[in-house]
């Protein structure tokens, strides 16, 4: 097929030179894999880098605590993905003894590991004809054959993965796949693609039809959920602060932040300490408690805002659960919690 020429001529001149286009171990590749995954490029390489460094094989990274983890993943988000990354690196290790299953129908049972990733490492690392299938592949697909089903609904999720199998080149599976990758990244762009210079501009049904800024369709996520965040920040007089351990599933599942009172609405000091929440967490009568930040901080996740207040609660001492101030940044935070800490400069 034409395209499949084109997209493969257009990749051997343009491709970024990135460190995981240059071997074919699936612990590189994988680990690379996990960290794009809703993360660019640019975001990602720092971490790709210090994993590498910090755990420099699947044993290394099996071997590590969850909070070791954990605390290297801190500001990428999604923490999941870290929590899956190691468990899988354990299975890896330990029952699998090192090695990687080397099909698409085997890597897609490891806890983490998606359609995309399966194929990815599949094709990248064992020559596998199997399509990969991300955000970019369905944009320059979507735009080239006109399709407007949307991506994100069962059937648009079907219909592109069973045209990327038709397009794939069998020969060069890992190069056509990180061909139209590359391409939907830095030529076929969400916003200003570059039309007038691209090599499949004499046959794009978007732009034949000036449908290239409708195109993919999208339906709309639900309505995003307010959230309204008040922490704790203890300090006491011999220089010790609390955090605790996020256990129950959802966000930040298993970080560390300040003791929380979530409320239906932005609180004031006064509607502060009449809460029983507050009184449970504050055992020290002699307390003084300010509002470190006059406005909200917004912290934006993909369904929910997280509108927050920080209050520094300076006490005598803190009775249970205290660590040293100068221990807190040890632990791994959300980010929204590591930026407090820079700023307020523990």
């Amino acid at each position: 097929m034409k395209i499949r020429k084109k997209l493969i001529a257009w990749y051997l001149m343009h491709k970024r030179p990135l460190p995981w286009r240059e071997t074919q171990d699936p612990y590189k590749i994988w680990l690379s894999e996990i960290m794009l995954q809703q993360t660019r490029v640019e975001q990602g390489m720092p971490y790709y880098f210090k994993f590498l460094e910090a755990f420099p094989s699947v044993h290394d990274l099996a071997n590590a605590t969850e909070g070791e983890v954990l605390k290297l993943w801190q500001g990428l988000g999604y923490y999941s993905r870290a929590r899956n990354l190691h468990e899988t690196a354990k299975h890896v290790s330990k029952s699998l003894n090192g090695q990687f299953p080397r099909t698409y129908k085997e890597l897609i049972k490891l806890k983490g590991v998606g359609d995309y990733t399966a194929s990815a490492i599949a094709s990248i690392c064992f020559n596998e004809a199997t399509p990969v299938v991300d955000g970019n592949v369905y944009r320059v697909l979507s735009r080239y054959y006109g399709i407007r089903t949307p991506i994100n609904s069962t059937s648009g999720i079907k219909e592109f993965k069973a045209l990327a199998e038709e397009l794939i080149d069998k020969e060069r599976p890992a190069t056509f796949n990180q061909a139209i990758m590359e391409f939907g990244a830095i030529q076929c762009k969400p916003q200003n693609p570059y039309c007038l210079h691209c090599p499949l501009n004499d046959s794009c049904m978007a732009l034949a039809t000036s449908k290239v800024k409708e195109l993919p369709i999208k339906l709309k996520k639900g309505k995003i959920k307010r959230r309204f965040f008040n922490y704790l920040v203890m300090i006491s007089d011999d220089d010790e602060t609390q955090l605790q351990q996020r256990t129950k599933k959802g966000i930040w599942q298993h970080l560390y932040e300040f003791p929380l009172i979530e409320a239906e609405k932005k609180l004031s000091k006064k509607e502060l300490l009449e809460l029983q929440g507050f009184k449970d967490l504050v055992k020290d009568n002699n307390f003084k408690v300010s509002l470190y930040n006059d406005e909200e901080v917004i912290h934006k996740l993909s369904h929910q805002h997280l509108h927050t207040q920080f209050w520094i609660v300076l006490v005598n001492e803190i009775k249970k659960g205290a660590i040293p101030i100068s221990n807190i940044k040890k632990y791994p935070v959300p980010i929204l919690i590591d930026n407090f800490v820079e700023e307020f400069n523990f």
